[in-house]
């Protein structure tokens, strides 16, 4: 309904109190009170599962949404990243929201991610096992023993790899041994168990020794009976023993993989935020007071440099000069090679202009520089407003990041990081967070990005320095989190040097809120 009194996690609330309740399953269009919200999901989410289902993801629905209920669809980027930080199991479809909570009804949270397929069908074995190494699962195989064993057992033809193929003509006993086998395996945290229909293989039977087998073991048992109605009797065997059976494999391979993801929750390290240090707090204010005045919500590159240095972020040696003279004389001062770029908080993407110029030698170049960039800006874009010019000290080439954060209207200030440079808006790959973010939290997003392999180092390459990039993006979660009238931050590109040798922030944007004008009283 419109939650005009009670609201969704009011009733969170209660079911998380209710001992006969063992999975909550939500489908939602809005949030009310974002922080409640976030509160209660996490309470919640390492009592027992809590799986959610949003509409609104799309710009058509979120119009529906509000036309529907009058709530907010809200970013549905920050609505994921919250999901991530409470430990909420976000799925996409219907499909998928009852597949996951009929596992968790009745099955045990697995502890770990090593499954065993086992099957009478080659052919939906192999898209078995392809489906959980795609989702990131480890296939094992059982240890030496267990498979000699069966090999006495099972025809010289059957395959005990994993996928473990029983093969066509195969009866009740040989899914018997498969399943006592992966059950007393230590390889093993987890059982797909599939059946095709053959006249050889009494699916009843089998059904009834998958449930039977389910009873006294810790480990979750999915079934994929392909090919039967839910008012089949294997079927209708199998769920009143409590096996999930889902039409094809790979439905399983990914509830098995939700399940997973659940275990990390629970088991999820409590991680305290990062004590800062190195911080002046009074300097952000003095910079943004004087933005207030000149009745500015774009700070200047310089006053970006000089709050990310305020923040213990690494910054080069930078001026803001207003005219050519001054360029000259700010590049002496801080030594050559310099680089000197267009400030203006109307123009995104300097290059783009032509407004960065690069390997600066001398007071000459930096005064043509100066005038070249400014000129270009203006020319190129004349609604633009341009404060000048800064010159900023060359500093060494590194793999090139991007770490951002926005304040979401629901949620508060969300991160963001990924690949960074020009490239940023069409690569896309990006992970998101909200803020604080732990150093755990941290790691976490950039292991989701391609920007990791990088990282790590390709091509003989040495490694990034993660600890401090990490560092680095927990300061600047924490100074967004801070103060409440920023409201958008960009370092793009953070350069990150081999380990050992920091990183260096190079270009900054920092945002603030309008400041509300006060109503006149009539």
């Amino acid at each position: 309904g419109n939650e005009a009194d009670l609201t969704i996690t009011d009733f969170l609330e209660a079911l998380g109190e209710d001992d006969n309740t063992k999975v909550i399953g939500v489908y939602m269009e809005g949030v009310k009170n974002g922080e409640h919200f976030l509160e209660v999901a996490r309470r919640l989410s390492r009592i027992k599962p809590l799986v959610v289902l949003k509409a609104g993801t799309t710009e058509t629905g979120a119009k529906a949404v509000s036309s529907h209920t009058g709530s907010l669809a809200g970013s549905d980027t920050a609505f994921s990243a919250a999901c991530k930080k409470t430990g909420v199991l976000r799925v996409d479809t219907m499909k998928n929201f009852f597949d996951l909570l009929s596992a968790f009804q009745d099955q045990p949270v697995p502890r770990g991610r090593n499954v065993l397929v086992i099957t009478n069908g080659g052919g939906p074995g192999v898209l078995a096992v392809d489906a959980c190494e795609k989702l990131g699962l480890n296939l094992p195989l059982l240890e030496q023993e267990l498979r000699e064993n069966l090999r006495r057992e099972f025809p010289p033809h059957a395959s005990l790899g994993n996928p473990l193929d029983v093969l066509g003509d195969a009866d009740e006993s040989r899914y018997r041994l498969a399943l006592e086998a992966a059950l007393k395996s230590d390889n093993v945290d987890a059982i797909i168990v599939i059946l095709t229909p053959q006249a050889m293989t009494p699916s009843d039977e089998v059904a009834k020794i998958v449930v039977e087998m389910s009873k006294n073991t810790n480990k979750p048992i999915l079934a994929s009976f392909m090919g039967f109605d839910n008012d089949s009797t294997p079927v209708r065997i199998l769920r009143a023993g409590g096996i999930p059976n889902y039409d094809f494999p790979e439905s399983a391979a990914l509830v098995f993989k939700r399940m997973y993801d659940y275990y990390l929750v629970l088991n999820r390290p409590e991680e305290s935020l990062a004590i800062l240090t190195n911080i002046d707090e009074n300097e952000v204010v003095r910079i943004k007071e004087v933005a207030e005045k000149e009745g500015r919500i774009t700070l200047s590159l310089e006053e970006s440099f000089k709050i990310a240095s305020a923040y213990g972020i690494p910054v080069p040696k930078a001026f803001l000069a207003k005219n050519a003279e001054e360029a000259g004389q700010i590049a002496d001062y801080i030594g050559y090679p310099v680089v000197v770029k267009v400030d203006s908080p109307d123009i995104l993407h300097k290059t783009d202009v032509g407004g960065v110029i690069l390997n600066i030698n001398s007071r000459e170049e930096a005064v043509r520089a100066y005038e070249l960039v400014v000129n270009r800006a203006k020319t190129l874009m004349p609604q633009a407003r341009v404060f000048g010019a800064i010159v900023q000290k060359m500093v060494p080439s590194g793999r090139e990041v991007i770490v951002g954060a926005i304040r979401d209207p629901q949620f508060g200030p969300l991160m963001m990081f990924g690949l960074g440079g020009i490239y940023v808006n069409f690569l896309k790959d990006v992970s998101y967070r909200l803020a604080p973010l732990t150093p755990h939290d941290a790691m976490e997003m950039i292991s989701e990005t391609k920007a990791y392999t990088l990282l790590k180092g390709v091509r003989g390459e040495p490694p990034a320095d993660l600890r401090s990039l990490t560092d680095i993006m927990t300061r600047f979660s924490q100074l967004i989190y801070r103060f409440k009238d920023i409201v958008e931050m960009e370092i793009n590109p953070l350069l990150v040097y081999e380990e050992g040798k920091g990183c260096m922030a190079v270009d900054i944007k920092i945002t603030l809120a309008k400041r509300k004008t006060e109503e006149k009283e009539i």
